[in-house]
């Protein structure tokens, strides 16, 4: 068992928050009233998640996409309104880490894909260093699409640029696609994200380059439930990871 501000000390010093220019607020973003003996992990704040959480008895629940974002209307109403009672009425405290639960070298999203797809970064690029990039061997995009495919359990987009031998695989998890032609400067053969705009078509054709969108939901499921596991453990917590499947 432990308080709500051991959870969130714990977290922050494994996540150190105060590194990253996010969009939202990270760590506590909704207190509750319970001490915690179990903490559920999941991708997003989801009404589903907060009532599968509630249903299995947690006390506190950390997620990658919490409630609150820069720019968005600060109305408690709907949706809002809905999501937050159900946390109030249940004392149930709810912590959220963004972009350092996507940097964390061994525990964020970007790494533990990468685990679950057999690579391990040798580098970093991008704006705040969240892209990853490591060695790979695949005899073309469509092979390496094959792979990602069956391991994820998904469908995959792919602009396979010039169809060249995969040798070096460049990702970043969610919606990184504005990360492309950082993958292509830092002299990736293939970038891995969750999702695809307009212009990434063009350049995989126009530089060569393989472009995988991949699920935004599906490329970031790893990374709450490591770091829930690894702080469970150390505070003498039961975790349970809480999947709400998202196509997206």
């Amino acid at each position: 068992m432990t308080d709500v501000k051991t959870l969130g000390q714990t977290l922050d010093a494994l996540l150190q928050p105060e590194k990253f220019r996010d969009y939202g607020p990270n760590g506590l973003q909704v207190e509750g009233e319970r001490a915690i003996h179990k903490l559920v992990s999941g991708v997003t704040a989801s009404r589903a998640l907060i009532e599968a959480a509630i249903a299995a008895d947690a006390d506190a629940i950390l997620v990658h996409h919490g409630l609150f974002w820069r720019g968005q209307d600060g109305r408690i109403t709907g949706w809002m309104r809905e999501r937050l009672r159900l946390l109030l009425a249940h004392g149930v405290h709810l912590f959220a880490y963004h972009l350092p639960l996507d940097a964390h070298s061994e525990l964020g999203n970007n790494a533990q894909l990468g685990r679950v797809l057999g690579w391990r970064a040798d580098a970093r690029f991008g704006e705040q260093d969240l892209g990853f990039a490591g060695p790979c061997d695949f005899a073309n995009p469509a092979a390496l699409s094959a792979q990602v495919q069956s391991v994820l359990g998904r469908s995959v987009t792919c602009c396979a640029g010039d169809g060249r031998g995969i040798r070096r695989v460049a990702w970043c998890t969610g919606g990184a696609q504005g990360y492309f032609e950082a993958a292509i400067a830092a002299g990736a053969d293939a970038f891995i994200t969750g999702e695809i705009s307009e212009p990434q078509a063009h350049l995989a054709k126009e530089t060569g380059v393989a472009f995988l969108a991949c699920g935004h939901h599906a490329t970031e499921r790893y990374g709450a439930p490591a770091v829930a596991t690894h702080v469970a453990a150390q505070l003498g917590l039961s975790h349970e990871f809480i999947d709400i499947d998202n196509p997206a």
